[in-house]
């Protein structure tokens, strides 16, 4: 998972590790970093020539991040996405992080891997000493 700048900037890390926790995940591996260019290029790369991908690239890397790597049962990637809501914080309903605390589709405080395959691709770009 990772804590965008959005999420850092309003001082909400803390808040998304405890739910993590308190659900049962672990936190294996976490960094505050700031992402530069190429490495968001790596991770948005399935949306390249999309007309909203410079946008993206310029808010992940506008000031840092918290990038995670959350442990649990099977399917620990759906649990995740689950506990964030859905991508507009306007249909994110009440007790997800984006229903509680998301106000704009474009800032939407976080990023979860959307299967296992996704999950293995971007923790190798963000902590490779553990793909």
């Amino acid at each position: 998972m990772i804590a965008k700048p959005d999420a850092v900037e309003r001082g909400l890390v803390g808040e998304l590790i405890g739910r993590m926790e308190r659900k049962g995940l672990r936190l294996v591996a976490a960094e505050l970093r700031t992402i530069d260019e190429q490495t968001a290029a790596r991770h948005y790369e399935e949306h390249a020539g999309k007309p909203f991908y410079g946008d993206l690239v310029a808010f992940i890397t506008r000031s840092p991040s918290f990038v995670m790597v959350v442990e649990g049962p099977p399917d620990t990637w759906r649990i995740v996405r689950t506990m964030m809501g859905p991508t507009n914080p306007a249909e994110a309903p009440p007790g997800t992080i984006r229903g509680d605390f998301g106000t704009v589709m474009t800032e939407n405080l976080v990023h979860g891997s959307d299967g296992p395959e996704s999950a293995a691709r971007e923790i190798a770009i963000f902590f490779p000493g553990l793909a």
